[in-house]
């Protein structure tokens, strides 16, 4: 059996996650560093996650 990761903190909203994913941009046209596309990957992966109901809320 595989083990279970620990918990990496409270679990995000889908609201808080599109939230974080939009203010990225500060204008369609400006593209991202290379820092803020990390950034942008690590929430739609969060985003994902939630949406896919394969995380537990913190207690």
């Amino acid at each position: 059996m595989s083990p279970t990761p620990p918990s990496a903190g409270p679990v995000r909203s889908a609201e808080e996650l599109n939230a974080a994913i939009r203010a990225l941009w500060s204008h369609p046209a400006v593209p991202l560093t290379r820092e803020q596309r990390d950034e942008y990957d690590r929430l739609c992966t969060e985003l994902r996650r939630v949406e896919q109901g394969d995380v537990t809320t913190a207690a």
